[in-house]
């Protein structure tokens, strides 16, 4: 008779965690949920949960078979909450939260600023409650990622809170990142880091497809991301992702720096940069003028290493990224509209980086994909170059997955697979073997095409908006498309008009 296999069946492991999953997260759901009928949002929300899963991991990590020195101050660690109630706990929250915020290094980041949302200390003893039953250290990665991710999404959709421009479309960064194919033992940045999509794609990406050994994984953990962000509560909200998908020590230094990127850099150049820089084109700061009244001032960084001076935030951004590259360091951008079409600033940089780096990549992104209304905007790769006398781009190719493209972020999200004709073609293994799918005869609705530096210097400002596709709209009056989608493209080429317009006005004001 043959002895039953002791080991256990990988599709009921598989259930069981993906059970375990929802179970939690709709616990954490239904919870947001009875705290937004006392008009707690997602935004505070997530908040507070970042707080509390925080310090109970910590106190986690300080027991059996860790024993790890957190950095918590004696009486303020969890169970310092979880043995209060009523207003004692309210008040010891407020004295908890200000205390943590004065400490050094990841728990000072998290802590930084930190208010209590929640005014119903019932709701908030239930809170910790429901974070207290669950053991966070046991969960895997994947799991709690998934946890704060979702809520993350949930906040971005919140239009109001206007956190959509700090969340970039996950099927884009994960377009992105398959065409970069990061490694391991490089460094890897972002300088408008936002909720830390990027950086997290790359850790996913590095872990999947490459076999690491001990130390290899201990540097991605611990040595390979970096990144700003200056408002205080989306670097908050990008750190406690990042810990929670296992970047970063609970008792090490931040990954992610609270200075505003533009003013300089770090002097520590990176392999890799992947960023989608905050949306506005004015760079502006908050003054007080002679009748006392607070009004905004355009702000012009003076930097030595930048190619021209603007208080285009945009086109800033883009010099910086430059700035930040190793020798051969590579850059994918997500830029709007602006930065590939308008003169002034934006011809002096597009020129110089055509010259200096190898620009070779443009991928043409819909409308619909972004929180933030009307945007329209270009996904820029380019790779850095020793100095040489000639042009370093020689030609560089466009795929349009825009013209004919109808996006919704609720009825018709852009997924992944949208994106994967693109990956297909940007063929990351080597980029010098690609091949058009454009042709004049044969194929003239092909979405890639490629123009010779030559043909991109004989445009005017030396413009990189190309497009060669037939809007079927304008041409085929028997097939429209659906209403909704025509509908959609009308709101949003208003809401972009909208935005030059103002634009314009704070130049005239200005």
């Amino acid at each position: 008779m043959s002895k039953p296999s002791t080991t256990p069946n990988t599709s009921t492991v598989t259930t069981n965690q993906h059970d375990q999953t929802s179970s939690i997260v709709s616990k954490v759901w239904n919870f947001c949920n009875t705290l937004r009928d006392d008009g707690v949002s997602y935004g505070d929300y997530l908040e507070q949960i970042t707080y509390l899963i925080f310090l109970k991991m910590a106190y986690e990590y300080s027991l059996p078979p860790y024993y790890r020195d957190t950095g918590i101050p004696d009486g303020f660690d969890w169970t310092s909450l979880t043995n209060r109630t009523g207003a004692e706990l309210e008040s010891h929250y407020l004295k908890l939260l200000r205390e943590l915020g004065k400490q050094k290094g990841l728990l000072g980041q998290i802590f930084t600023k930190a208010l209590n949302k929640i005014q119903d200390p019932a709701k908030l003893a239930r809170l910790i409650d429901m974070i207290d039953s669950t053991k966070w250290t046991r969960l895997g990665t994947d799991v709690k990622g998934d946890i704060y991710e979702g809520i993350l999404e949930k906040n971005a959709e919140d239009t109001k809170s206007g956190a959509g421009q700090y969340f970039t479309p996950r099927p884009l960064i994960q377009a992105i990142v398959e065409c970069m194919q990061p490694g391991p033992n490089i460094t890897i940045a972002d300088p408008a880091a936002g909720t830390g999509g990027f950086l997290l794609a790359a850790y996913d990406y590095i872990e999947q497809n490459h076999n690491l050994d001990k130390e290899e994984k201990e540097n991605l953990k611990k040595n390979t991301f970096s990144g700003n962000e200056i408002v205080a509560n989306t670097r908050r909200l990008c750190l406690m992702n990042l810990f929670l998908h296992g970047i970063g020590e609970i008792d090490g230094t931040s990954p992610i720096s609270s200075d505003d990127a533009l003013i300089g850099t770090n002097g520590n150049s990176v392999d890799m940069v992947l960023a989608n820089p905050p949306f506005g084109k004015k760079s502006s700061i908050t003054v007080t003028n002679e009748d006392g009244e607070q009004e905004k001032e355009d702000f012009v960084y003076n930097r030595q290493d930048f190619w021209a001076t603007t208080s285009n935030k945009q086109v800033n951004f883009l010099q910086h990224i430059y700035t930040m590259l190793k020798a051969n360091g590579k850059a994918a951008v997500v830029l709007p509209d602006n930065v590939v079409f308008e003169g002034g600033a934006g011809e002096t940089v597009r020129k110089k980086l055509l010259e200096v780096t190898n620009l070779h990549t443009i991928l043409r992104l819909p409308t619909g994909i972004f929180y933030a209304n009307g945007v329209k905007a270009n996904v820029l790769f380019f790779d850095n170059h020793p100095a040489q006398e000639e042009a370093v781009t020689k030609e560089v190719w466009i795929y349009d997955y825009r013209t004919n493209v109808h996006h919704t972020l609720k009825r018709k999200p852009m997924t992944l697979e949208h994106l994967q004709d693109f990956i297909t073609c940007y063929n990351a293994d080597n980029i010098n073997e690609r091949t058009e799918t454009y042709d004049a005869e044969t194929n003239p609705n092909g979405r890639w095409r490629k123009y010779s530096i030559e043909d991109i210097k004989k445009r005017d400002k030396t413009s990189l908006d190309i497009f060669w596709l037939k809007d079927d709209s304008l041409t085929d009056l028997e097939n429209l498309p659906d209403p909704e989608d025509l509908a959609s493209d009308i709101i949003d080429n208003i809401e972009a008009g909208l935005a030059s317009f103002r634009a314009v006005l704070d130049e005239l004001e200005g």
